[in-house]
């Protein structure tokens, strides 16, 4: 299965260029909302943490925006990611080409958004005159490749399961909004670690979520400009490696009549 993903690489290629060519296509901005889309993101959580909510936060704007992005990322991912497959029906009906495809190309195509709106991520914290660690940055990568294989998991699984109960799609948008909370991307961690919460709960923020860590190393990285810690980052990578291999046998068995649902 994997050779034969590689084999139709090129199709990959092809429709991550159609998703990021038509994503603001007739647009007046175009693809200056790759950028405009997450900056109006951060000044309005920033408003809401900083003056309503208020955040004791040192630049609580770079704070928030290096964990941001990322989570912009994964939560397109694995929503937009559901229908990967439905939206290409016409595609999957009239030709053979391995569907795993589809989830790859569409997940993809998010993660070269996400590079993108880094460029803007880098100059903020150029601006608040954070000095970046060069173990940090060499271990920059690292995450972002760990991230795209959990978000890739997910995706294999929800494209996959969407197919067969169209409801998911909907689901999904409210487990995604739940997670993120569920998550320290608007706040720090020490807010649920120092709370009265019981234990259990603690273990699986801190241990069950994947993406706490992740987001704690890019926050690690980017915000205190130091390395993060390789021990969490491991068990983000073992979560990251099982979802994507249990997405890929689930994938791998439901699309056998994905033709005949779609």
């Amino acid at each position: 299965m994997l050779k034969e993903i590689w084999d139709y690489r090129q199709m990959i290629i092809s429709l991550v260029r159609k998703d990021l060519r038509g994503r603001y296509k007739g647009s007046v901005l175009g693809f200056m909302w790759t950028f405009i889309n997450p900056l109006f993101q951060l000044i309005v959580y920033s408003f809401v943490f900083s003056t309503i909510l208020r955040s004791n936060i040192e630049k609580y704007y770079l704070f928030l925006f290096v964990a941001l992005i990322p989570w912009i990322f994964f939560s397109a991912a694995i929503t937009g990611g559901s229908t990967s497959v439905l939206s290409q029906k016409d595609l999957v009906k009239k030709i053979y080409f391995p569907r795993e495809v589809l989830p790859i190309a569409y997940v993809t195509s998010c993660f070269v958004n996400m590079l993108l709106c880094f460029i803007v991520v880098f100059v903020v914290v150029f601006i608040s005159g954070t000095k970046l660690s060069i173990l940090g940055l060499v271990y920059l990568p690292i995450v972002m490749i760990v991230e795209y294989i959990l978000a890739l998991g997910i995706a294999m699984i929800t494209s996959a399961v969407t197919v067969y109960f169209r409801d998911l799609e909907h689901i999904l948008g409210i487990i995604s909004m739940a997670w993120m909370y569920f998550t320290p991307v608007v706040y720090s961690q020490d807010l649920i670690l120092d709370s009265g919460m019981p234990e259990k709960f603690k273990f699986l923020f801190m241990h069950v979520n994947p993406m706490t860590s992740i987001i704690n190393a890019y926050r690690t990285i980017l915000y205190y400009g130091a390395a993060p810690d390789m021990s969490t980052l491991v068990e983000a990578v073992f979560l990251g490696v099982i979802f994507l291999v249990v997405g890929l046998l689930i994938f791998s068995k439901l699309k056998k009549h994905f033709a005949e649902e779609l």
